[in-house]
C-alpha cells in the first residue's frame, strides 16, 4: 500500500490484510506499506518506492494520497497516479485507487471519486467507493464517529470501513460475509453495523467500475 498518513493511522494495512485471509481462507496474506508518507505525484519518481514496486509481483497495489483542491477550484497533475497504475499493472498486479473520505461537513465526495474515476479512465485501475460509504455510515449509524477530531483522518471504525471496501474491491466477497476481526479497536457489534454499511455500498457503487476487465477470485 503506497499513501500517507490516511493509509498508514489505525493499522488499516493490517485491516486489510486480515479482512482477505477471512474472505480468502487458507490463502497466505502479507500487508507491506511503502516507506515515507507522501502524495502520489511524488511517489512515482522515489526511488525507494519503485525498488519496493518492482521488487516483487503484488497481487494487488493500493495507491491512495492522490493531491486535490480542498476548494476544488485548482487542478493537481494526475501523471504520477496514472504512471503508478501503469507500473503495478507491469509486475502483475492489480491497482486499487483509495479515494479517501470526504472531510467533516464538506460535501466533496463526488470531487474525489470522480478525480480517481478520471485517472482509471487513462490508465484503468479500481475505485472502491470509500466516500459514498462514509457518507452513508454517517446517515444511518450517527452514534459512530468515524472522523478524528482533525475532521480529516479517520478514528478506528472509519479506517475500517474503508479496508471492508477495498477488501470487497480485492476479492469480490460481499462485505456482509466479513466476520469479526480482533485487534482493530472496533467491538464486534460495531463492526457488525459497518459491514452492513460496506455491503450496501458496493451493491450500489460498483467498486470495479475503473477495472471491468480484470478477473475476481484468488
Amino acid at each position: 500500500m503506497m499513501g500517507n498518513s490516511h493509509t498508514s493511522a489505525n493499522g488499516l494495512p493490517n485491516m486489510v490484510a486480515a479482512l482477505v485471509r477471512a474472505a480468502w481462507p487458507g490463502r497466505t496474506v502479507e500487508a507491506v506499506e511503502a516507506p515515507t508518507w507522501m502524495f502520489l505525484q511524488q511517489r512515482a519518481s522515489d526511488p525507494a518506492s519503485l525498488a519496493l514496486l518492482r521488487s516483487t509481483p503484488w497481487r494487488f497495489v493500493v495507491l491512495q494520497a492522490q493531491e486535490y483542491s480542498s476548494s476544488g477550484l485548482f487542478d493537481y497533475p494526475i501523471d504520477g497516479a496514472v504512471a503508478l497504475v501503469r507500473e503495478s499493472r507491469a509486475v502483475g498486479a492489480l491497482p486499487i485507487l483509495f479515494p479517501e473520505w470526504p472531510r467533516a461537513e464538506i460535501p466533496e465526495t463526488q470531487r474525489i471519486y470522480d478525480l480517481h474515476l478520471s485517472i482509471a479512465r487513462v490508465a484503468p485501475a479500481c475505485v472502491p467507493p470509500i466516500p459514498q460509504a462514509w457518507d452513508l455510515a454517517r446517515v444511518r449509524l450517527p452514534d459512530i464517529e468515524l472522523h478524528a477530531p482533525d475532521g480529516n483522518h479517520a478514528r478506528a471504525p472509519g479506517s475500517l470501513l474503508a479496508a471492508m471496501v477495498i477488501t470487497a474491491t480485492m476479492t469480490g466477497v460481499s462485505p456482509g460475509l466479513f466476520p469479526a476481526i480482533e485487534g482493530v479497536g472496533v467491538d464486534a457489534g460495531v463492526q457488525a453495523r459497518l459491514r452492513s454499511v460496506a455491503a450496501e455500498t458496493v451493491t450500489v457503487y460498483a467498486p470495479r467500475t475503473g477495472c471491468p476487465g480484470d478477473a475476481v477470485g484468488p
